[in-house]
């Protein structure tokens, strides 16, 4: 029946239309269809997040899974998906108890120098003679009794949010157990979905749908893995050139650049900023220097080192990026953001591999069908 239909000269032009009337609908009802993905999103929150930690240490697992000399295929995995666990969580542990003392002692740092920062500042706002500020001091009461008063009045949102807060953190612990249970069930999960698959597709059809997994596995395994990597190089490399220049804030700072870092195109510029506008409270020298740094070392990360990380992986053009992370994060918000370069190489290998070679074929085979009607 398909087949019979292929070959009739109205089938491509029925296809293309019916495909613009479901995108005409699908854009027209996008805040209707974004409030139910949000809603199903709520009731599947904790599924998704074990969903996502899985797929995050399974490559650990797996290199776990080969070195292991354990002769029992079940043992061998089940204890590999417990260790790549507990190393996340180990090396995560290790790096808040390097951090947070030393964010603790920047913030001790900071609220003890308040009165010099905002010396300092009404200092330079003098020096630069800008007009209408008035007094330093009264502007921070005022601003001090404002804060005050927004937190009277929205005491019932601060509460929510702290609510809200609680129940992501024990969202999280149960996704981190569910995640295990997800890796052991790995090969049951794989079997399954193979299964249905094959009794729903052809086996041209199901190799061609692995393949497509199996490509974009690799794009969002090695986009993680360099970003991950790329953030400390970079926040290495700040904490470096910070201690060698003598500033302050040194692990705050250099924090910030990192997880900042993580998000693409405007992320780095947030990072430098927020450093700088540390920085020029304590010596506006030093907030020079840092920004001049920091611009160094973004043109080395953008030419350089991600380059060598990522490799053609993600050979995607800035403009598909950009328009990938305003869309995405309108629809999925900070994790759109960080997950934007991945969609859009996923995106642009769909239509440049896939939807491309397809309409290219189409083309040929109504040329062909043509050609062979007009003969006599």
């Amino acid at each position: 029946m398909k087949s019979r239909f292929k070959n009739r000269n109205w089938y491509p032009n029925t296809i293309a239309i019916c495909s613009g009337v479901v995108l005409y609908v699908f854009l027209t009802n996008l805040p209707a269809i974004n409030g139910a993905l949000k809603s199903v999103r709520g009731y599947f929150s904790a599924v998704l997040l074990g969903c996502v930690i899985a797929y995050t240490i399974n490559p650990l697992a797996r290199f776990y899974q080969k070195i292991l000399p354990i002769h029992s295929d079940k043992t061998r995995w089940e204890i590999s998906a417990f260790a790549a666990l507990i190393t996340v969580i180990a090396a995560f542990m290790m790096l808040l108890l390097t951090i947070i003392p030393q964010l603790i002692a920047s913030a001790e740092l900071f609220v003890s120098n308040l009165d010099s920062y905002a010396a300092s500042l009404e200092k330079l706002i003098d020096g630069l003679h800008i007009e209408g500020l008035g007094n330093l001091q009264e502007l921070i009461d005022s601003w001090a009794d404002y804060l005050g008063a927004f937190i009277t009045q929205n005491i019932d949102k601060i509460l929510s949010t702290s609510a809200d807060i609680g129940k992501g953190a024990v969202n999280f612990g149960i996704a981190t157990i569910l995640s295990i249970y997800l890796l052991l069930e790995k090969a049951h999960l794989k079997e399954q979905s193979l299964r249905l698959m094959n009794a729903l597709l052809s086996e041209e059809q199901t190799a061609k749908l692995l393949q497509f997994f199996r490509r974009c596995d690799s794009i969002l395994v090695r986009y993680i893995s360099c970003s991950v990597l790329e953030s400390f190089i970079v926040g290495f490399a700040n904490a470096m050139f910070m201690n060698i220049c003598g500033m302050e804030y040194i692990g705050l700072i250099s924090v910030i650049v990192a997880v900042f870092n993580l998000i693409p195109t405007f992320g780095p510029l947030i990072g430098g900023v927020l450093g700088a506008f540390v920085l020029v409270l304590i010596k506006p020298s030093h907030a020079l220097l840092f920004l001049i740094f920091t611009i160094i070392l973004q043109t080395i990360d953008g030419y350089i080192i991600k380059p060598k990380l990522f490799g053609n992986t993600l050979g995607v053009s800035g403009l598909l990026i950009l328009i990938s992370v305003i869309v995405c994060g309108n629809m999925f918000g900070v994790v759109g953001i960080l997950l934007a370069i991945p969609i859009a190489a996923i995106v642009d290998f769909m239509y440049s591999e896939l939807l491309l070679p397809m309409l290219e074929k189409l083309r040929r085979e109504k040329e062909a069908q043509e050609n062979v009607s007009n003969q006599p």
